[in-house]
């Protein structure tokens, strides 16, 4: 009987350990049955908001998009509007610029035409000169045949060019250059040097026209060989000229050592000068320059530069010797600085002695209870009016 129970003991302990076992299964398929269920859930939640996410990135995409078509809508219409505006404004201009280039130049073809009938009416109104020349041709011819009369003509276009171009009182006329003579040269210009005594530069004016008519009319007959003789004459005319003004007016220093001779006509010149080496023999062996109404106003616009130099040297003399009596004066004006820096040291020094005396009865004084300054000012017995007359700085202080 015992062993029967036992036995249904350990039978009903048995069965009660597999009902625990059943039971501890069936939590565990519940256990899984409710994960599967979580897991399905998060599942479909995660769908669920994966497909919101893709609803929201679909729809803020399209909004982009949407933005972004709008932006480039509006700025496909400035740059539209920007480029109409250019695109007026450049028409605008070159309708301006046409205008004025169409109005210059029909100003100018209008000048151009107004000028060619001016000329025309000065080229017909010059044939009528000339024509009322060509019949005073013999009148001229009568009048150069005087030896005076040339000289005088040659005379004034040298009087002439000197008053044009030199400065007042530069040029003396009939002036003479040589003590034991009684030859006095046409002209004398004084030449732009330093001093009192400054050189003269003698003028002369010759017209050998007999000469220079006799090789014309040789050379429009065609005969050479009157021709050349014509121009030995010529040669021989200028030769003894030469040496003539070399020898009565070059006479240094009173004068420059080379003189002009002065021919009245640019042709008489070039016939002179188609000389071969002649203009160059008589300036090295003379020393006498042979000049034309061309050639003759470049000198003298060369002496008035001189003149203009030789002004500005002296202007230049006279700045130096200011900026030297304004270094005289600084110099005096430092030592006077130098003198009050001094000065202004010795009273800088008293000072700051006083200010440390002050200094130090106000250290002494420390301890002691200040009043208020109207109680001072009545205690020290000082009057309100030498405060008013002290400087500010001490005022303050």
């Amino acid at each position: 009987m015992p062993v029967v129970a036992l036995t249904i003991v350990a039978a009903l302990s048995a069965i009660a350990a597999l009902l625990v076992v059943l039971r501890q299964a069936g939590m565990l398929q519940r256990l899984r049955l409710l994960a599967e269920q979580s897991v399905a859930g998060t599942r479909s939640e995660a769908e669920t908001t994966r497909a919101a996410l893709s609803r929201e990135q679909g729809q803020q995409r399209q909004e982009i998009g949407a933005h972004f078509e709008g932006v480039r809508a509006m700025l496909e219409s400035k740059l539209r509007e920007m480029r109409d505006g250019n695109e007026a404004k450049l028409a605008e201009i070159q309708k301006t610029v046409n205008e004025q280039l169409h109005a210059a130049v029909e100003k100018q073809m209008n000048e151009s035409f107004n000028r060619v009938i001016d000329q025309f009416a000065a080229v017909q109104k010059a044939m009528g000169d000339v024509q009322a020349v060509t019949a005073q041709i013999g009148d001229i011819k009568r009048l150069f045949s005087n030896v005076k009369t040339r000289g005088g003509w040659g005379e004034t276009q040298v009087r002439a060019m000197l008053d044009d171009i030199l400065p007042p009182g530069e040029y003396e006329a009939n002036c003479k250059v040589r003590p034991d003579s009684n030859d006095v040269v046409e002209f004398a210009v004084r030449m732009p040097m330093k001093g009192a005594d400054r050189p003269l530069l003698p003028i002369d004016a010759k017209f050998p026209v007999e000469d220079y008519e006799r090789l014309l009319a040789a050379s429009d007959a065609g005969d050479a060989d009157a021709e050349r003789a014509a121009t030995r004459m010529l040669e021989r005319r200028m030769r003894d000229e030469a040496r003539k003004i070399a020898t009565k007016y070059i006479n240094p220093p009173v004068t420059v050592e080379f003189a002009v001779l002065y021919l009245p006509t640019d042709a008489l010149y070039t016939e002179v000068a188609r000389i071969p080496g002649l203009i160059d023999e008589i300036g090295r062996e003379c020393r006498v320059l042979v000049m034309g109404p061309s050639l003759f106003p470049a000198l003298l616009r060369t002496i008035h530069l001189g003149f203009i130099t030789l002004a500005l040297e002296q202007k230049a003399d006279q700045i130096r010797d200011l900026l030297g009596a304004t270094r005289t004066e600084m110099l005096k004006m430092d030592d006077v600085l130098e003198r009050l820096a001094k000065q202004a040291g010795a009273f800088s020094n008293t000072i700051d002695r006083a200010r440390t005396r002050t200094r130090a009865v106000t250290r002494k004084l420390r301890g002691v209870e200040a009043v208020d300054s109207g109680r001072a000012e009545q205690l020290l017995e000082i009057d309100a009016e030498m405060l008013a007359e002290a400087p500010a700085e001490l005022t303050e202080e």
